[in-house]
């Protein structure tokens, strides 16, 4: 009987484990889109793979210099960034997220707002989360 019990709680800790680990990066991915809406390039350049590939709808993709450039410069303004029926699947130390975002942005001081399916990809390195892929479509 002990035996039994002691199984059901092993995996019951993995399950645990397992939507925790879900729940932190789904608070990681929040909390670098709400960077870009503050321009909080320190935050952004910690949570960004040094290999990012940051890529838009309209075909434009971004490195990580890119990105911080741009929003340094203005030259891209995220005014706001929501999120709805975020998805994310985890495999070890790899995660991709699905999602449709709502973003009112500047380009090139010419407002715009979207409507934009996104998926992107995180890499786990060490004991954080790294931005590694974007690709958002219309």
């Amino acid at each position: 009987m002990r035996g039994i019990v002691t199984i059901i709680l092993f995996f019951t800790s993995l399950v645990v484990a397992a939507q925790t680990a879900e729940e932190k990066l789904v608070t990681t991915i929040k909390e670098f889109h709400q960077a870009l809406v503050k321009k909080n390039t320190v935050s952004i350049i910690r949570q960004t793979d040094k290999d990012v590939s940051y890529g838009h709808s309209n075909g434009w993709v971004e490195t990580k210099a890119e990105m911080i450039n741009n929003l340094e410069t203005g030259y891209l303004t995220y005014r706001s960034f929501k999120e709805d029926s975020l998805q994310v699947t985890i495999n070890g130390n790899v995660a991709h997220a699905r999602f449709i975002a709502d973003i009112e942005a500047t380009l090139n001081q010419k407002d715009s707002q979207f409507h934009l399916k996104v998926l992107e990809v995180w890499v786990k390195k060490g004991k954080r989360w790294l931005l590694f892929a974007r690709q958002a479509v219309k």
